[in-house]
């Protein structure tokens, strides 16, 4: 989504200090929980070009996250095909946020990989993904009501089982989409960055539950709940104060979400760290909370588990630490999950050329301190000003796989950096997803799919009543690039 900015940070000492273990992957295997999961590169790269029109005939895009439906998932002669599930986030809102009405995008998809380590044929390089729209399914709320992107000005109270919601000026519920899971009755999880809540809808876009998080995570404002992010759309006035006094930082909420293999867990990462521990600074937001929730029954969620985990950190071009916000994860087991963290403002569309982080690293929670239902998830800060409270150990992470990787990139005719051109990778890759390779040879190979949120930039943008043309002359696609992964314990 729009102004997520990654600020200098001063005030952080080396990566090994918080838990980061220190290191550069581009090929190889890290170890988690006694398993060792091994990156044997990219095999594939596929486009949807940015102008690609949806079946409302709105401009299509944003890839916050994807979901693989297993069930469609098959060989396909020397391929594989099946359904993804694509996310989009609140639209096209470089100006502020507009009424677009909430979605899933279905997507038919053929994979056609190469052999790890392998160049695809000369002009073939981009091919070995091809997706095409077949279906969309609009979310509503809980009576029928589309919902919006807009942004929350007020708050449907609590009614019933639904907690309080966040409620935009039209009189329509917000949600800015960044998680999805696909459960195997149809049914999906969707993660809000408003909220930051986690709702429940069934396989037709009707909203059936929403779980509100632990009162630390919930935005406040004077005392009281305010689920603004401090981008009104038209004629739309600011929060005050701008910034939440506690809870999730403006545009930070929960934006990954991911089911354990067992179907038992679903865990859910904020982007970053609450406003009171350290989150009011991007210089000390790096401690960010782990919610591990029971699912056996899927209306109620019950958070079993909380943990801190901390982001990746770095060094600019100038020798200052930086914060890697995570963009999405991938449940390994409920004591593990793959995070994808990343800088900003560095890619095709926006102003720098070059990232310097933007990784799938493991988070191993094995040796984590459990903070659920303690003083932490009220009003007791479990990291004051970034320093995390002395007992507590946080969670372990450990670099995975390179997305910058110039090697692995330039196989698919791409690259990290100058030249700034549209085989530059696009700022923002917040999605992962995973289909078996169906190898009976290796029943531990997979296919993790990673897409991009290209923010919808293009040069011939139609979306809520308007056309539009991004900034800069430049048209974003969205894109796919799909490894191929060793990862034990990850068949149900």
């Amino acid at each position: 989504m729009r102004r997520l900015g990654i600020a200098s940070a001063r005030c952080l000492g080396a990566a090994f200090m918080f838990g980061v273990v220190p290191g550069v992957v581009t090929a190889g295997s890290v170890d988690a929980g006694g398993k060792t999961y091994v990156n044997q590169g990219l095999v594939a790269v596929g486009r949807i070009p940015a102008n690609q029109r949806d079946a409302l005939g709105e401009t299509f895009g944003s890839g916050s996250a994807l979901a693989i439906d297993q069930k469609s998932w098959v060989r396909d002669g020397q391929g594989y095909k099946g359904i993804i599930y694509l996310l989009p986030d609140r639209g096209y809102n470089v100006e502020g946020t507009t009424d677009y009405k909430a979605r899933v995008n279905k997507l038919d998809v053929h994979l056609m990989p190469v052999a790890p380590k392998e160049k695809p044929t000369d002009g073939q390089e981009q091919n070995g993904v091809s997706a095409s729209l077949s279906g969309l399914v609009l979310l509503t709320d809980d009576e029928g009501q589309n919902m919006t992107g807009l942004d929350p000005d007020g708050v449907r109270q609590e009614s019933g089982e639904m907690p309080p919601l966040p409620l935009a000026a039209n009189g329509k519920i917000s949600i800015d989409a960044e998680g999805i899971v696909l459960m195997p009755d149809g049914t999906m999880f969707i993660s809000d960055e408003y909220g930051p809540y986690i709702y429940r809808f069934s396989g037709e876009g009707k909203l059936l539950s929403a779980t509100q998080p632990p009162k630390a995570l919930l935005p406040m404002r004077k005392g009281q709940l305010n689920f603004s992010s401090n981008n009104p759309g038209p004629g739309g006035a600011a929060p005050d104060p701008k910034d939440p006094e506690t809870g999730r930082q403006n545009n930070q909420g929960l934006e990954g979400l991911s089911m354990t293999p067992d179907g038992k867990y679903l865990i859910a990462l904020l982007q970053s760290a609450t406003r009171q521990d350290g989150g009011d600074s991007a210089s000390t937001r790096h401690n960010t909370r782990a919610l591990v929730y029971d699912a056996a029954d899927p209306a109620h969620l019950k958070l079993v588990h909380e943990y801190v985990v901390p982001l990746p950190v770095f060094k600019d071009t100038e020798g200052k630490t930086k914060v890697a916000a995570q963009s999405e994860i991938l449940a390994l087991s409920d004591q593990s999950f793959l995070m994808l963290a990343r800088d900003s403002n560095a890619g095709y569309g926006v102003k720098g050329a070059t990232s310097l982080y933007r990784k799938i690293d493991l988070v191993d929670l094995s040796k984590a301190t459990d903070i659920a239902g303690s003083d932490f998830d009220g009003q007791k800060p479990v990291a004051p000003k970034g320093v995390v409270d002395p007992t507590v150990k946080t969670a372990t992470v450990t670099p995975f796989i390179d997305l910058n990787d110039n090697a692995d990139l330039g196989r698919f005719g791409l690259h990290n950096g100058e030249p700034h051109d549209r085989n530059d990778l696009s700022e923002k890759w917040e999605s992962m997803g995973i289909a078996s390779a169906l190898d009976p040879a290796a029943p531990d190979d997979y296919f993790l799919f990673v897409g991009n949120d290209n923010d919808f930039l293009t040069q011939n943008g139609y979306q809520v009543g308007a056309a539009y043309k991004a900034d800069g002359g430049v048209d974003v696609d969205t894109m796919f690039q799909v490894f191929r992964v060793t990862m034990p314990g990850m068949k149900k």
